[in-house]
């Protein structure tokens, strides 16, 4: 075949492709599919908020809806298990408490909001409809398209950057109306990635420790009225992080997982047995908020001492938890954690009594019943040997231990009895003489005019013991926990509490007022082991326990550690560390000169002086909330524990720089350290709202304190036994030896006036890191876990 026929016999080449084809060839490789996410409906005081799920959760609702099965009545779990996902509904409903359902969405397309500027996601018919025209648009390169939605508002897509949303104009004529793109345009986004949305990571799946938390009076638990399922969700969160930083490397190696914590509600059910309308039948018409207020909040510490709706208050509070406990089983069958009880306020109050009508297993009543009598035996013995070593009798111990004499049964012998244990004439004389003259002493003390059978009772002093006394510590000085109890049927729980946290506590107020004046050191709970009292040191509402324990002792309660290891300025309060300040350094005051903290105070003086300013009239609500947002992140401190030691002496030393609670320093006498003064009031308080309204003068004062502090030198290092003092004193069984009292560290911005911040400081636990940290690193402690990095001052 010749060349010629052969480029005959081959196909034609085609022709150039026109330069729009090839444009529209790599636009349509542009485009790519949304990934879609999913969020929920959270409506606040009749206003809606749309929450992303986790990338976790999200992931699985999406895997779940892609397998086509989200037209059956498909419920997926979220949230770690607390809410459950109906994917045909789409709602997503609370699993363990009652709670509005919400409406759930996959979204892809959002426009910004009027109010506060929060993307809201389009319908998912319209996403797709809106996915559908930008689609053609990017593949054809044609933009400037106008879609109508349902609610007839306009869409227009200029260009891939730039999609504006309009509302439709409120005018009408007699002609009918059409939307036009007139008004103030919104954005509109594509995907979640463009939004700027706080997306979670989600929490781990494995439970490791299940607490529940019960609430203390009123249906709000902070100072933003939030509820108890609110505030609880807090203290979750802050767990979560807590565990990222401080267990890092147990989460690593994959030894734990996450702590559960589950809110126990009362407060309705006690009003829903219609004694608010009795109230309000007979409520004064005047100050109604007030009253209001007072009905709702402060009557449920009456109605706890009432034998009627304090039966009503514990039969919730036990069947709640058990309720919980069998259900959290149900939903996590592979569970072996144990169970930990947290309360606030009168809610730790509750928790006590319950615990302390709680029965042991008959199995431990009969090795602790045994272990008792075994330990009063031989403490019996020993007194009996003491007392005839002070008669100079001690070659006849193994004589009476052989027929197992105590005390007692000594001041019951006759001289016949002596006589058939073979005791000579003479040692018997000096015993009956003893036993004899014993006995007259005490007829004469019980026949004392004004004498009460309560030795020690009178308050303020201390019990007066006979050294030869029977006392084994259950007699008439130390009274059971239980006096005073409300007459009521104490329910029994499904579980052993491991520990019992208490938050800003009146216990020991409420055990005082019932005359229980002592707690004996041997007493613990008897089926939980553990209590921690945790409290902030101006709550006007929490009371120490260990007094009540160790009367004759005074000790300051264990100061927690910062979360991030340093500890906070303290303005010159004349608050006492826990630990007693090192021998030879406690005149040279040394607040936290760590820049974070001064930031962390101007910081706080600043947010405080802009809702002054945007609002001087303001509602105290509103300043309150200004209050507890959280501090900027600070870097940790390098002090040393000498430093955070001598700090308690800044206000106690003779001839030293003071900081009185103005803040201003100046040269003060101050009463030696050996002395018990009162705490004089905050002279200076009236100035913070002028340093509050003024940044300026905030940030003046801010270096004033940080002059005055530089003029401070280190002090040496403390001796060891000094620090270790305040760990080891005895404090009995209750917390298994262990310290009970734990007070948290004020924040430099609450250290100006303490009445100022007291309500602030009973509500502050829930977003308290030290608290957290302090609840993880117990409950992880039972499982041989600690921490990454042991805090300073920590036990």
């Amino acid at each position: 075949m010749s060349a010629r026929e052969q480029q005959q016999a081959q196909p034609p080449l085609p022709a150039a492709a026109p330069a729009s084809e090839a444009a529209e060839l790599d636009a349509a490789k542009r485009y790519e599919a949304v990934v879609p996410h999913w969020f929920y409906c959270k409506v606040t005081d009749s206003r809606e908020r749309w929450v992303p799920f986790s990338t976790q959760d999200s992931e699985r609702l999406e895997e779940a809806h892609g397998s086509g099965r989200d037209k059956e009545d498909l419920v997926v779990p979220t949230s770690g298990g607390r809410y459950d996902v109906h994917l045909k509904k789409r709602q997503r409903v609370a699993v363990y408490w009652e709670e509005e359902v919400s409406e759930v969405r996959r979204c892809t397309w959002f426009y910004k909001g009027d109010k506060d500027n929060k993307y809201i996601p389009y319908s998912e018919t319209f996403s797709e409809e809106l996915e559908e025209a930008y689609m053609i648009a990017v593949t054809l390169d044609e933009w400037k398209k106008k879609l109508e939605s349902p609610s007839r508002e306009i869409i227009i897509l200029h260009n891939p950057k730039l999609m504006v949303h309009y509302h439709p104009v409120a005018t009408s004529d007699d002609w009918g109306s059409t939307p036009t793109e007139q008004g103030r345009p919104r954005t509109v986004k594509r995907g979640v990635e463009n939004i700027a949305a706080e997306i979670p990571n989600g929490e781990p799946l494995q439970i490791d420790h299940l607490v529940f938390v019960v609430h203390g009076i009123g249906p709000a638990c902070d100072i933003r009225f939030r509820s108890i399922i609110q505030c609880v969700n807090d203290f979750r969160n802050v767990s979560l992080s807590m565990l990222q930083a401080h267990f890092k490397k147990a989460q690593e190696q994959q030894q734990i997982g996450r702590v559960e914590f589950l809110p126990v509600n009362w407060h309705s059910s006690l009003h829903s047995t219609g004694v608010d309308v009795d109230l309000e039948r007979i409520t004064l018409p005047s100050i109604n908020r007030l009253r209001h207020f007072i009905n709702d909040t402060i009557l449920d510490v009456f109605f706890y001492n009432s034998s009627t709706y304090c039966q009503t208050i514990v039969d919730t509070v036990a069947s709640e938890m058990n309720r919980l406990y069998q259900l959290f089983l149900q939903r996590n069958p592979l569970f072996k954690g144990g169970v930990s009880i947290a309360g606030h306020s009168l809610g730790s109050l509750i928790l006590f009594d319950l615990l302390t009508n709680q029965k042991a297993a008959p199995e431990e009543d009969e090795h602790s019943e045994e272990g008792s009598r075994t330990t009063s035996s031989n403490r019996g013995i020993e007194e009996v040997k003491e007392i005839l070593k002070n008669l100079e009798l001690s070659e006849y111990c193994d004589v009476f231990e052989k027929e197992k004499m105590d005390r007692q049964a000594l001041f019951l012998c006759t001289e016949k009895n002596l006589k058939e244990m073979g005791i000579p004439l003479g040692p018997r004389m000096k015993i009956l003489h003893y036993i004899s003259s014993k006995t007259e002493m005490q007829d004469q003390s019980a026949a004392a005019p004004g004498h009460s059978g309560e030795r020690g009772a009178e308050p303020g002093s201390p019990p007066q013991r006979d050294p030869d006394s029977t006392d084994n510590g259950s007699n008439c000085q130390y009274r059971d926990v239980g006096l005073g109890q409300v007459s009521a049927n104490y329910p029994q729980l499904n579980y052993k509490p491991t520990i019992f946290f208490a938050f800003g506590s009146p216990i020991g107020m409420f055990l005082t007022v019932r005359g229980v004046k002592r707690i004996n050191p041997n007493y613990s709970l008897p089926t939980c082991k553990g209590f921690f009292n945790i409290f902030h040191p101006f709550d006007p509402v929490a009371y120490r326990i260990e007094p009540m324990i160790v009367p004759d002792l005074e000790f300051e309660p264990m100061l927690l550690p910062h979360h991030k290891g340093r500890k906070r300025m303290h303005l010159g309060k004349g608050r006492s560390s826990p630990s007693p300040p090192a021998l030879g350094n406690c005149c040279s005051p040394q607040p936290d000169t760590d820049p974070s903290c001064l930031s962390e105070l101007k910081e706080g003086l600043t947010r405080m002086s802009v809702d002054l300013k945007n609002n001087l009239l303001g509602s105290l609500r509103v300043a309150w909330q200004s209050f507890t947002r959280a501090p900027l992140p600070a870097v940790e401190a390098a002090s040393t524990d000498a430093e955070a030691e001598a700090e308690a002496g800044v206000e106690k030393q003779p001839g030293r720089w003071c900081v009185r609670g103005g803040g201003e320093p100046g040269m003060q006498h101050c009463d030696p350290p050996t002395e018990q003064r009162a705490r004089a009031p905050c002279s200076h308080a009236g100035e913070v709202p002028i340093l509050a309204s003024n940044p300026g003068a905030a940030a003046l004062f801010c270096a004033q304190q940080r002059d005055a502090f530089e003029l401070h030198p280190k002090p040496d290092e403390a001796p060891a036994a000094v620090k270790e003092e305040a760990s080891l004193i005895n404090v009995g069984r209750l917390n298994g030896g262990n310290r009970i009292d734990y007070v948290l560290q004020e924040k430099p911005i609450e250290s100006f006036n303490e009445y100022l911040f007291a309500l602030q400081g009973h509500l502050c636990y829930w977003e308290s890191e030290d608290t957290v940290l302090l609840v993880l690193k117990e409950i992880y402690q039972t499982q041989g876990i600690t921490l990454d990095q042991p805090l300073p001052g920590s036990q």
